[in-house]
C-alpha cells in the first residue's frame, strides 16, 4: 500500500470530541487520508456550551505550520476556527506559498451559539485568508456575515456567492442546513460558471455537532485524492449524510455526528449475509411457510445499519418460490441488491420507523389476510388510486412510494408491522411484514401461520 495523502487541518481544538481538530481528524482517516494539525486555538466545551478559549501565541501558530510544512508533503488543507486578527496575520504569509488545494472553512459560531471568531478578525478573514482558498464553505448565516446581505431566498444566495467570489476565493460553497426547506441544498458557485446546487434530503436528527468541520475536512482530504472540487463535494456530502444518520448523544446537549459509520456498514456486511443464509434454512424447513408464497417470486431482506440503498440491502439472488409439490426452495444465494420491490419497501419504512431492519414478502390470499387479523399484525395498504403518474409500478417505486405514504398519514405509525398491497392488473395481491430483527419477523411468520389453522382459528 502506497502512502496515503496528507491532510492538513488548522483549526481549533475541541475538548468535547465532536467539532475542530478532532472531527478534522476522524473524517481525514475515515477517508483514507493521513490528518496533519495546527491548533489555533484551546477549547473547553462539552455537548452543552463553550465554556472557555484558550489561544496559544500567534508565533506558534505560526511555528506549529513552517514546522508541518517543512517535512511533510501536504495534499490538501483546510481552515477552520481561526479565532483572532493576531493568529490569522501570521497565517497568512505562510499560505500565500501554498502549492496544495485549500477549503475554507469561516467558522464563527459553535453549534452551542459560542462565538469562536473575534470581531476583529472578520476583515483581517476577508482580507488575508479569502485570496487563498480554491473554495469557500460559509454556512448561511457565515455568508450573511461576510457579505451583509440578508438571505432569504435563492437570488440571494447567488448574489452573496458573487460578492464572496469578489474577496478572492476560487469557488464558493454556500451550505443550506440553516434553511427550513425539507431538502438541504448547497450551492457551488465558482468563477465564470453557473450555479449548481448539491440536493441530499434532510436528516431529521439532533445530533448535528460537527457538521461543518465535517464536511470540509471531507471535501479537503477528496481534493487531496485528487478528485475534481465538485466530485470532492458530492463525496463529502454523501459521507456527511450517512454521519448524521448515525449520530448519536453522548451527553445532555446534542449529539455529534458519527465519524465512524462507513467503517460500521463494511463491518456487518459479512453477519449481515450469514443471518440471511441462516433464516433461508429455517425457512425450507419451516411447518405451513408454504402456504404464505405468492404465484411469484417472494424474498427476504436484511439491511446493513444505516443502509441508504437498495445496494445495501441484502436478499436472496434467486429469491423463495414454493414447488408444485409443497415445498420451499431459497434460490441462489445472499447477495447485497438481489431484491428491488421489498428492498425498496423497507428502505422507505426506514426513514419513519430506523428501527425496521429486515421485512419479507408474502402473498396476500385470503385465509393469510384473516390471520393477519386474528395475529394482531396492524397493517397499513397501498393505495394505487392515489399514485401519483410520476410514481412507476417498476423497479420498486409503488412500494417506497406506498410504503412511506401509508407510514407518514397513519396515527399511530410505530404500531405497523406490514404493508399491504391489494394489486392490480398484472400485479399479485402482497404483503410485506417488517420487524426490528429476524427473530421478531420469524416471530411473527410464526403467528400468521398458527392463525391459519382449521376454520382460520389460532392454533
Amino acid at each position: 500500500m502506497g502512502r496515503p495523502p496528507c491532510i492538513l487541518t488548522i483549526a481549533g481544538s475541541d475538548s468535547g470530541g465532536g467539532a475542530g481538530i478532532q472531527a478534522d481528524l476522524k473524517t481525514i482517516a475515515m477517508l483514507g487520508g493521513y490528518g496533519a494539525s495546527v491548533i489555533t486555538a484551546l477549547t473547553a466545551q462539552n455537548t452543552k456550551m463553550v465554556t472557555g478559549i484558550h489561544a496559544p501565541s500567534a508565533n506558534f501558530v505560526a511555528q506549529q505550520l513552517r514546522t508541518v510544512l517543512d517535512d511533510i508533503e501536504v495534499d490538501a488543507a483546510k481552515t477552520g476556527m481561526l479565532f483572532s486578527e493576531p493568529i490569522i496575520k501570521s497565517l497568512a504569509p505562510i499560505l500565500s506559498r501554498k502549492k496544495f488545494p485549500l477549503v475554507v472553512d469561516p467558522v464563527c459560531v459553535a453549534t452551542s451559539g459560542a462565538k469562536l471568531l473575534k470581531d476583529d478578525a472578520v476583515k483581517a478573514m476577508v482580507d488575508m485568508i479569502f485570496p487563498y482558498a480554491d473554495l469557500l464553505t460559509p454556512n448561511l448565516p457565515e455568508a450573511e456575515l461576510f457579505t451583509g446581505i440578508k438571505i432569504n431566498d435563492r437570488e440571494d444566495i447567488f448574489k452573496a456567492a458573487r460578492l464572496l467570489l469578489s474577496m478572492g476565493p476560487k469557488a464558493v460553497l454556500i451550505k443550506g442546513g440553516h434553511s427550513d426547506s425539507v431538502a438541504v441544498t448547497d450551492w457551488f458557485v465558482a468563477r465564470d460558471a453557473d450555479p449548481i446546487p448539491f440536493m441530499q434530503q434532510r436528516v431529521d436528527t439532533e445530533c448535528t455537532h460537527g457538521t461543518g468541520c465535517t464536511l470540509s475536512a471531507a471535501i479537503a482530504t477528496g481534493l487531496g485524492q485528487g478528485l475534481e472540487v465538485e466530485s470532492a463535494i458530492l463525496h463529502a456530502q454523501e459521507y456527511l449524510h450517512l454521519a448524521l444518520r448515525a449520530g448519536y448523544r453522548i451527553g445532555e446537549g446534542g449529539g455529534p455526528v458519527n465519524h465512524l459509520a462507513p467503517w460500521i456498514k463494511e463491518k456487518a456486511r459479512a453477519g449481515v449475509l450469514y443471518e440471511l443464509d441462516s433464516i433461508g434454512r429455517r425457512l425450507v424447513s419451516m411447518n405451513g411457510f408454504r402456504t404464505l408464497l405468492p404465484r411469484s417470486i417472494a424474498n427476504i431482506v436484511i439491511a446493513l445499519p444505516y443502509a441508504g440503498s437498495i445496494a445495501e440491502v441484502a436478499g436472496f439472488s434467486g429469491g423463495i418460490v414454493g414447488t408444485r409439490r409443497g415445498d420451499v426452495v431459497v434460490a441462489g444465494y445472499p447477495e447485497f441488491g438481489a431484491s428491488v420491490y421489498t428492498a425498496s419497501l423497507l428502505l422507505a419504512v426506514r426513514r419513519l420507523r430506523p428501527d425496521a431492519n429486515c421485512a419479507i414478502s408474502l402473498g396476500l390470499k385470503p385465509e393469510v389476510k384473516k390471520a393477519l387479523d386474528l395475529a394482531n399484525i396492524q397493517t397499513v395498504w397501498i393505495d394505487r388510486d392515489r399514485r401519483p403518474e410520476y410514481i412507476k409500478e417498476e423497479d420498486g417505486g409503488l412500494e417506497e412510494w406506498g410504503a412511506f405514504e401509508g407510514l407518514k398519514n397513519h396515527k399511530t405509525p410505530e404500531m405497523i408491522q406490514a404493508i399491504g398491497d391489494s394489486g392490480g392488473v398484472g400485479h399479485e395481491p402482497m404483503v410485506r411484514l417488517f420487524a426490528e430483527d429476524a427473530s421478531s419477523l420469524m416471530s411473527m411468520l410464526c403467528r400468521i401461520i398458527d392463525c391459519m389453522g382449521a376454520e382460520g382459528a389460532c392454533l
